[in-house]
């Protein structure tokens, strides 16, 4: 099924961006990681299509989605809640991923009546991450294989972003932006982690360098009602073991 096309206006005059996979089940909103952008939920839109009705926002500074003057945690967190209701959802299921990740739990104990459910895709509680090696990438390339080799190891991470702009190729986030919005992230967030009450599901990769066994065993041990699965991947489950994934999210949803 291709997804409709979702523009979400914003107060500030931005407009974020939306892929409504559709179909008749309640609504899941996914929240992609740095980098990435919504596209990244097609396998799992698949995987839950008559089932869940996934809606894949592109983040602030993502994807199609609009710049946006900081990248607060309030910021992504406000996103987020306008798009719920911009589209008339309440009380649905979230999931995210890293940096989405932290916007979904920030969300549930910020405005706990639009989400019924959680689904945390490794990344922690206290997240201490450092994106400035991004800054070196270029701007733009002639080509799109020379943007690819001047990215170097970079390059199957970010594969996806990689777009054609009038002065060449280039990738559809800000560098800048980027290392600016992990700096917001970092921090000691286990105040909303432990702040909502909805049933939650922390996935994490058993190699994973960016969510450790013990917070995760320690994220799940404080906060009622939280069930932890650990997959063998690392840090991108959902798109290193896509079946594996979806499938620990069916069985945590199915619980009720």
């Amino acid at each position: 099924m291709t997804p409709a096309h979702v523009r979400v206006p914003l107060a500030d005059g931005r407009r974020l961006y939306c892929r409504d996979h559709g179909g008749p089940g309640p609504a899941l909103l996914a929240l992609h990681g740095h980098f990435a952008d919504g596209r990244t939920f097609a396998p799992l839109a698949r995987a839950l299509a008559g089932r869940y009705r996934v809606l894949a926002l592109d983040q602030r500074g993502h994807g199609r989605s609009d710049r946006a003057a900081d990248y607060s945690r309030r910021g992504y967190v406000d996103d987020a809640a306008a798009a719920l209701r911009h589209l008339g959802l309440t009380e649905a299921v979230v999931l995210g991923h890293s940096l989405g990740g932290v916007n979904a739990y920030q969300l549930a104990a910020r405005h706990p009546s639009l989400v019924r459910a959680l689904v945390v895709e490794d990344i922690g509680a206290a997240p201490d991450g450092d994106l400035s090696f991004c800054l070196d990438w270029p701007r733009r390339a002639p080509t799109r294989a020379a943007l690819l080799r001047a990215l170097g190891a970079s390059a199957p991470h970010v594969s996806g972003a990689v777009r054609a702009y009038a002065d060449g190729w280039g990738l559809a986030f800000r560098p800048a932006d980027m290392a600016a919005s992990q700096r917001a992230l970092n921090g000691d967030h286990w105040r909303d982690w432990l702040g909502s009450t909805c049933p939650a599901l922390l996935v994490r990769g058993r190699r994973s360098r960016v969510l450790t066994a013990g917070q995760a065993r320690a994220m799940a041990g404080r906060r009622p009602g939280t069930r932890l699965v650990e997959l063998d991947t690392g840090h991108t489950a959902h798109e290193t073991d896509p079946e594996g994934f979806a499938a620990a999210v069916l069985a945590f949803l199915a619980q009720g």
